[in-house]
């Protein structure tokens, strides 16, 4: 027998040449070598340039190799790296592979690297649920909803099948942006989807029907995802905490509430999360409902969620929002770390409480302590001293934002502006900021403007105001409302049956004010009415009498808000039954004398419920905290903490 010794330059070859990954059948490529497992473990340890550098040496990379180099890429955030990974990817024959296709598109996703992402996509010639999948999940974690409901129905017109990732990360694409045509559009697209959903069977997958109720509530259609909610035959707490989160961000904050303790009886085995106790913990803020709040304060302590900032700052919010401002700060003074969030509560919540100089003082700490301030930043301290009446103070912010810590201002900003020059009467000035605007004013600040004009009665103004507010905002009712009340302060009755019939003839609804109160831990509302209800006598009878004892102290009605051609008792009538006051009165009846009663209002306070609740606080010598849409006032002897500007 003879024996042929080919050289070993030569005997390399020939192995490279048999066993290269385009010749040997699929099993094969999963075969490890000793350079494999060292790759990998270079990889692991973070050594991806030497991982690289072995790459070079070896022939027969598998799948877990590149896996674990497409990764390191990813985490050292390495785009050349990437690049020659993805090079390797091709010269061994995987650039196929649909399992290494979704790795490399979920790379460059990570990377930013979009178009190298779509690259990949468009080179697979036979895409998998999973390759599609990765796809979606990159368009919508780059903000390409557009692009993901395209490539969506593309994938049905090829005839490729979705699960339920499919479905998620579609329902996620269909979220549009801050615009009324985007968001109608965006709307219609997630209906559809739903549809999808119900046609293939999917209506019984947690998962995607968790998201469909999320997505509902981003669109703020309450309705819709409740009907999702409802109707699934299996919740977890997820679920739940997406139901809750809807209600308490689309102002449906005692539904939130009522929807936790029925989870909580409901749910056997299952405890609440972090992102279920801040949903509920942001409900209580706006209900003002502090004493549920703090048995929410004990919860999260019990179940060790004191060491979550999400948790943490929304204790700190609602302790601050419901007067307990002491308590709110102890929480900040108390939190072993703070972000952004938590220094822009704080600096708002003294600015709802008319402390805008201890705002400032806050503002300036966050300041030294190395955080940057962002946009939300200068919203609160600006605010803050337009309610502290800090005229110079917030003018010195203002001028900093771009300058010194490089935030362009934007509407929000110069909302602010305009409201703190206009609540110091310098309306010229405001007006004149509005007209050298860089961008285009928005309704918020026309809005800031004619509420201005509404504390100093400027009717020439107040009236260009209005005119832009009703072609942006033309089906808004407080504009209108806000108008007649500066025409009826300056008794030009003509223009106020003017308003008033220009509202019928538009058809445009009045929102009905509400307020809720906590006694006991348990709230109740009350709506506005245009006329007394029966329902109420008790508290009628009682603020009847309240209001006889108070007259003889000096409090003479403000008729003038009320909008009704009606005579003077009627228009007394109509006050007498705003929600506030009902609200007040139940408080009264089922406190003990030392509480204080918390009140919140959906609107903004009016002159009459400001003046009647100072005079009760005076003649029952009662703490009285009404917080409306606008900041927090403290009535105690007689005297609001707004100081009447408001």
């Amino acid at each position: 027998m003879l024996v042929y010794h080919l050289p070993k330059t030569l005997t390399r070859h020939c192995i490279r040449f048999f066993t290269h990954p385009s010749r040997l059948p699929s099993q094969f490529h999963h075969i490890p070598t000793g350079t494999n497992h060292l790759i990998q473990s270079l990889c692991q340890q973070g050594n991806l340039k030497q991982a690289l550098y072995l790459l070079t040496e070896e022939p027969y990379p598998n799948l877990q190799t590149f896996e674990l180099l497409i990764h390191s890429c990813s985490i050292k955030n390495s785009s050349f790296d990437a690049r020659t990974v993805h090079n390797h990817v091709i010269h061994k024959g995987f650039d196929q592979n649909p399992f290494l296709a979704t790795k490399l598109i979920g790379m460059y996703f990570e990377l930013g690297l979009v178009d190298s992402a779509c690259q990949v996509f468009d080179r697979i010639c036979k895409r998998n649920v999973f390759v599609w999948n990765a796809f979606f999940k990159g368009l919508v974690k780059v903000g390409y909803g557009d692009e993901v409901l395209c490539m969506y129905r593309r994938m049905n017109l090829d005839g490729g099948g979705s699960d339920s990732f499919t479905y998620t990360y579609v329902l996620k694409g269909c979220v549009a942006e801050e615009s009324e045509e985007s968001f109608v559009e965006g709307l219609g697209k997630v209906k559809e989807i739903h549809c999808h959903i119900l046609r293939h069977g999917y209506w019984g997958n947690v998962h995607v029907m968790t998201t469909l109720v999320d997505v509902y509530a981003k669109f703020g259609c309450v309705v819709f995802a409740g009907f999702v909610f409802y109707g699934m035959q299996v919740k977890n707490v997820v679920s739940w905490s997406a139901m809750i989160a809807c209600c308490a961000k689309n102002g449906r904050p005692f539904e939130a509430v009522e929807l936790f303790r029925e989870m909580i009886v409901e749910i056997h085995g299952l405890v609440p999360n972090s992102v279920t106790m801040v949903s509920v913990i942001q409900a209580c803020t706006a209900l003002c409902a502090v004493e549920i709040g703090r048995l929410l304060h004990g919860y999260v302590l019990r179940k060790g969620l004191n060491s979550i900032l999400p948790v943490v700052n929304a204790l700190l919010s609602m302790y601050a929002r419901c007067g307990d401002l002491h308590i709110g700060r102890r929480v900040f003074d108390q939190m072993e770390r703070r972000d952004v969030v938590s220094w822009n509560s704080m600096i708002s919540s003294y600015g709802i409480n008319g402390l805008g100089k201890k705002a400032i003082e806050v503002f300036e700490e966050m300041l030294f302590s190395g955080i940057h301030p962002n946009p939300v930043s200068f919203v609160s301290v600006l605010g803050a001293c337009s309610h502290g009446g800090l005229l110079q103070e917030g003018k010195i912010l203002f001028e900093s934002m771009e300058r010194d810590h490089g935030v362009y201002p934007t509407v929000k900003h110069y909302a602010c502006l305009v409201d703190l020059l206009g609540r110091a009467n310098r309306l010229d000035e405001a007006a004149k900021v509005i007209e050298n605007m860089q961008i285009e004013p928005g309704p918020t600040v026309w809005g800031s403007l004619l509420g201005s004009c509404r504390i100093h009665c400027n009717v020439k103004l107040a009236e260009s105001a209005s005119r832009r507010l009703f072609q942006l905002e033309p089906e808004n009712f407080g504009n209108y409302s806000l108008m007649a009340e500066i025409y009826a302060q300056a008794e030009m009755w003509d223009e106020v049956k003017r308003i008033k019939n220009l509202i019928e003839a538009r058809g445009i609804q009045k929102l009905a004010g509400c307020s809720w109160i906590e006694v006991k831990r348990r709230i109740y509302s009350f709506i506005s009415a245009d006329e007394l209800s029966p329902k109420n006598e008790v508290v009628l009878a009682l603020l009847v009498k309240l209001l006889t004892e108070i007259k003889k102290m000096g409090y003479v009605p403000h008729t003038k808000v009320v909008l009704f051609d009606t005579s003077e008792k009627g228009r007394e009538s109509i006050l007498l039954a705003h929600s506030e006051k009902l609200a007040l009165a139940f408080g009264l009846m089922n406190t003990n004398r030392g509480e204080t009663i918390r009140i919140t209002k959906n609107l903004r306070l009016c002159e009459d419920c400001h003046s009647v609740t100072k005079f009760i606080s005076k003649f029952l010598d009662r703490e009285i905290l009404v917080r409306d849409v606008n900041r927090i006032h403290l009535f105690k002897d007689g005297v609001c903490s707004c100081g009447d500007y408001w």
